[in-house]
Formats: C-alpha cells, sequence, structure tokens
C-alpha cells in the first residue's frame, strides 16, 4: 500500500471541488460568493 494514496485522493477531490466551483462560475457568469 502506498503510504502517500490517501494525501493524492485528498489533493485529487480537493481539485474536484475547486474545478465544480470554477465550472459554476463560468456558467452562472457571475462573482462567486461565500454564502
Amino acid at each position: 500500500v502506498a503510504a502517500g494514496k490517501p494525501r493524492i485522493v485528498a489533493v485529487v477531490a480537493t481539485m474536484r471541488k475547486l474545478l465544480t466551483i470554477l465550472n459554476a462560475i463560468i456558467r452562472d457568469e457571475k462573482p462567486w460568493q461565500n454564502a
């Protein structure tokens, strides 16, 4: 078992979350607000 796997999985999950937010911004064409 690779010791670094959990960290990589966490990084990928975070990147996917950020991509989802960016896609929402582009789609809605409005500033993202922390609501």
